[in-house]
């Protein structure tokens, strides 16, 4: 990596912070500085741009109107996920396990720094809309975060829908934490010390998993780094927002690529939950959208990311101030410039190690000895 591309991680190390009601937000700009308000970032703008370029030769038909047999489900697995590059700088062990779940055997690969024992675990859940996406893609940032927290990473192979709709994937989930807990031991983790994390759907699984910790009163999960986590899958207005493309300022000069993004999101909602959700579940339970629990207290630390010009961003925001107001100890992030799935651009995007150093910094924040 070049000079230029450590220079502006660097620049990312401090935003702009605001406090308010036991919430702290806090800003990041673009690091190149002058004249972005309502802009991309310049390579989120380059990308952006050629995905447009080849969108409007290939105009994708309402998928959410077939039947779910007929949904190209594979076609849009593969066009998930980015090549990104490993940050590392120390050797991190990498293993691949089976362990046993409830219905099955569960894929789980595992990341240790090497150190010493009694470190702190990540359980990591790959985006994807709860159909797509591989431990493959989010291997660099859970390299990444072993290293900078000093910390065993587990990224969970969880059952992805169509196949195995809800709860499949999710009761993998917690699965793999129970697992953690139980046998981490032997893997130099200190039990007492586990955090949940993951991107979009990941972090929808994450959050409700330390929903269900907190419900069944197992008392796991300590801390969750939630990466643009979805959280209403309901796509319905809530107490706590209401979704409009007035809530995002754009610039007339990027307005064409940053619309096309929202709306392609907002529009792909039908379809992610007629995957995910096939026996007629009611999408405002907890469990599927975490903003409709009627109470939070109870939720461990918290730490949320939100890209400026994701669909997401208005309901994980909401969410962070709703679990504030609960009195949980929460931190929202805010990358100006950024789109929804910057992590996958690790080593590409300098906003996508900021996020791995950030999460690094509050859970060793916490874990301290």
């Amino acid at each position: 990596m070049c000079k230029d591309y450590d220079q502006l991680v660097k620049l990312l190390e401090n935003g702009y912070i605001q406090r308010e009601n036991g919430l702290e937000f806090v800003i990041k700009n673009i690091p190149e500085g002058d004249n972005t308000e309502g802009k991309l970032d310049p390579r989120v703008f380059q990308i952006l741009n050629e995905q447009y370029k080849k969108q409007r030769t290939n105009e994708m038909p309402d998928l959410s109107l077939l039947n779910i047999k007929d949904i190209p489900v594979g076609m849009l697995r593969n066009q998930m996920g980015w090549d990104n590059r490993d940050i590392t700088k120390i050797e991190i062990k990498t293993s691949d396990e089976v362990i046993d779940g409830k219905y099955g055997t569960i894929p789980i690969k595992i990341y240790s720094p090497q150190s010493n024992t009694h470190l702190p675990a990540i359980v990591y859940f790959h985006g994807g809309g709860f159909f797509g996406g591989t431990v493959k893609v989010v291997e660099n940032p859970c390299k990444a975060l072993a290293e900078r927290a000093n910390a065993v990473v587990i990224s969970v192979d969880y059952r992805l829908a169509p196949e195995n709709p809800y709860p499949a994937g999710l009761t993998d989930c917690f699965d793999s934490i129970k697992w953690v807990y139980k046998y981490g031991e032997k893997y130099s983790i200190d039990s007492t010390k586990i955090a949940v994390s993951g991107d979009s759907a990941g972090a929808n699984f994450a959050t409700v998993c330390a929903m269900m910790d907190r419900d069944l009163k197992t008392d796991m999960i300590k801390f969750q780094a939630l990466i643009y986590p979805t959280v209403n899958m309901a796509a319905v207005d809530t107490e706590e927002y209401k979704w409009s493309l007035d809530q995002y300022n754009i610039s007339d000069e990027h307005r064409k690529l940053i619309i096309s993004g929202l709306e392609g999101m907002k529009n792909s909602q039908p379809l992610v939950k007629k995957l995910y959700l096939q026996n007629n579940e009611d999408a405002t339970h907890p469990y599927i959208s975490p903003i409709f629990a009627e109470s939070l207290k109870g939720m461990p630390e918290t730490l949320i990311f939100t890209a400026e010009f994701d669909y997401l961003r208005l309901e994980a925001e909401a969410y962070g101030r709703k679990l504030a107001k609960f009195g949980v100890k929460t931190k929202i992030i805010q990358y100006k410039g950024m789109d929804h799935a910057f992590i996958d651009k690790l080593g590409i995007y300098p906003q996508a190690e900021d996020c791995i150093n950030e999460i690094a910094k509050g859970i060793k924040s916490l874990f301290k000895d």
